[in-house]
């Protein structure tokens, strides 16, 4: 549609802003809010920062039973662990209490596992910039299972941490400066024939 490249170009924008700034975490929450009107992703998000799980334009903290629908981003709550199910025709999530994982909860890993488990190749894992090892096995899982890859490259990273972990593990399809990473979903998922649905850490 002729409105999706003006839609990018304006994430783009705010992506690069978000990078001056240094903002990890809106970082994490502008980078998968990919929506178009004709097109519109359907995302998953888990962000290492309580203070994200917030409810705007698009973007909704996730609640267990939640469909994972175009044009909305599902949010991890703060300090509980967001999982994908799949529900007849469709995914949907289950939010959860456990252990830490990686130190930390919600965790990265715990998301990408379910996604590889459930939603396979029909999936684009990203990682974007963060420190630690958080996300890696996850998108080394949704890999194996043929899922596009794509991680944040250093020189846009704040930290590169868990992105260099994922390229050690073999992880990783694309390597990406941050505003590139929203073509890149949306181009994988065009390469493998169907709608964009994006896990991202």
């Amino acid at each position: 549609p002729a409105g999706k490249p003006r839609l990018i170009a304006r994430l783009m924008r705010r992506l690069e802003r978000t990078v001056r700034r240094g903002g990890t975490g809106e970082l994490l929450a502008d980078t998968t809010f990919i929506l178009d009107g004709d097109r519109a992703a359907e995302v998953v998000i888990t962000a290492r920062r309580p203070d994200l799980a917030f409810v705007s334009q698009g973007r909704v903290e996730a609640q267990t039973g939640d469909a994972v629908t175009m044009g909305t981003a599902l949010i991890a709550p703060g300090n509980r662990h967001l999982v994908l199910r799949r529900s007849g025709a469709l995914y949907r999530v289950e939010v959860k209490d456990g252990p830490a994982v990686n130190y930390h909860r919600p965790s990265i890993d715990v998301l990408f596992k379910s996604v590889a488990r459930y939603a396979g190749s029909n999936a684009v894992g990203v990682l974007l910039t963060g420190m630690g090892a958080d996300g890696a096995e996850g998108l080394a899982e949704m890999h194996r299972e043929g899922a596009p890859t794509i991680v944040q490259d250093e020189a846009t990273s704040v930290v590169f941490g868990m992105p260099k972990e994922a390229i050690a593990l073999g992880a990783v399809e694309s390597v990406l400066p941050l505003p590139a990473i929203a073509r890149g979903i949306l181009d994988a998922a065009a390469e493998r024939g169907r709608e964009p649905r994006s896990a991202t850490g």
